[in-house]
């Protein structure tokens, strides 16, 4: 195996294959990339056994085809080290890489490809395509409510419900609900549900950087795969029922509040520095055309801010973990937002006023 290949072109589809790869490995295979050449055309595969990255490189001139594992993080520290604009070739012999730019030499260990794992080809059921920038919206827009080493491991990842030909994202961590819709139809595609595990989407995310180009998503029962001209990812599904993420939404909240989503950001960031460290604590009380935001501490301090809102009706006083709040506010884009509410003891529902194409479900704590 040998071949040629700028610099600049290996670059970035190595930086994102090796960005799965994890540092940690109980196999020594798991810490390498798979090189394969055929004809021009050169793949690097990168896979955890939970998500596998394919990125594609088309040489300017063709190789001695083969393939060979090669170290991931070393491949790519060097690349990154060699000058701008240069090129390198790479040789495989007696079991050992060897990597040349300019003056600069490089050997590296190999293990054979046959030792590299494959994450099995499933029949996909559900194929659609849509822009990388809508995918990220609703991987961006959701994905901060995943729960993190949750003992219930379907809470770990996010629902991708295919219904009616609308595709929706749903993340909840048990204490706050997000949820966002496609704004398009899929057509002629049948309902389906599945579970993408948080490492699945964080890496999906990573991967959207051109938003006016289109990705293709395969569904399978056990795999998602997407799909562009420069790579294809695949990640296992997480086998588990979600919960029914729609009876959470609140359905008699009478009180609703419209304030500027500025201005409430800027006033829960000052309120929560004096905020409890480990509950983070605020407590919100209502009234006609105010809202004042309160947070104490165990050391006696404490932090008041008075909002104006749009809100007429009884005074309530409710308790948040402010971070949780925040966390809404800093996805959310519209000027105006809408707090609905009911007592004390309920969820609260947050939504841009215009109307958009997300909700969020945070629940209160007693302070």
């Amino acid at each position: 195996m040998k071949f040629r290949v700028s610099r600049d072109a290996l670059l970035k589809p190595l930086n994102l294959v090796a960005g799965v790869v994890e540092r940690r490995q109980t196999l020594p295979v798991l810490s390498n990339v798979l090189l394969n050449l055929d004809g021009n055309r050169l793949s690097i595969t990168g896979t955890d056994l939970e998500v596998e990255l394919v990125g594609r490189v088309n040489l300017e001139a063709e190789g001695d085809a083969g393939e060979i594992t090669i170290p991931a993080r070393k491949l790519a520290d060097i690349c990154k080290s060699l000058p701008d604009g240069s090129d390198l070739e790479i040789s495989v012999s007696e079991g050992k890489a060897t990597v040349r730019s300019g003056r600069s030499r490089f050997t590296l260990a190999t293990l054979p490809a046959r030792e590299f794992p494959n994450i099995e080809d499933s029949i996909g059921t559900h194929q659609f395509t849509l822009k990388q920038g809508q995918l990220r919206r609703l991987i961006e827009r959701t994905g901060f409510a995943m729960a993190q080493q949750d003992v219930r491991y379907y809470l770990n990842g996010m629902y991708w419900e295919l219904r009616a030909g609308r595709l929706r994202a749903v993340a909840t961590d048990g204490h706050r609900l997000a949820i966002c819709t496609f704004p398009g139809t899929l057509k002629d595609l049948e309902d389906t549900q599945v579970i993408l595990p948080r490492k699945g989407v964080l890496e999906l995310s990573r991967l959207m950087q051109n938003d006016d180009e289109d990705v293709t998503i395969i569904l399978g029962s056990n795999h998602l795969r997407a799909t562009t001209t420069e790579f294809t990812f695949t990640s296992k599904l997480v086998d588990g029922k979600f919960p029914d993420y729609e009876r959470v939404l609140p359905r008699s909240a009478d009180k609703i509040v419209q304030s500027s989503r500025t201005e409430l950001r800027q006033a829960f960031t000052r309120t929560a520095i004096l905020s409890n460290e480990k509950y983070r604590g605020v407590r919100l009380k209502l009234s006609n055309g105010s809202l004042e935001i309160v947070a104490n501490n165990p050391e006696q301090e404490q932090a008041e801010e008075n909002l104006p809102v749009n809100y007429t009706g009884d005074s309530l006083e409710i308790g948040f973990n402010v971070g949780y709040l925040l966390d809404v506010l800093g996805v959310l884009s519209g000027d105006e937002i809408r707090f609905s509410l009911s007592d004390p003891n309920s969820s609260a529902l947050l939504e841009e006023t215009d109307g958009g194409d997300s909700l969020y479900v945070v629940m209160p704590m007693r302070l």
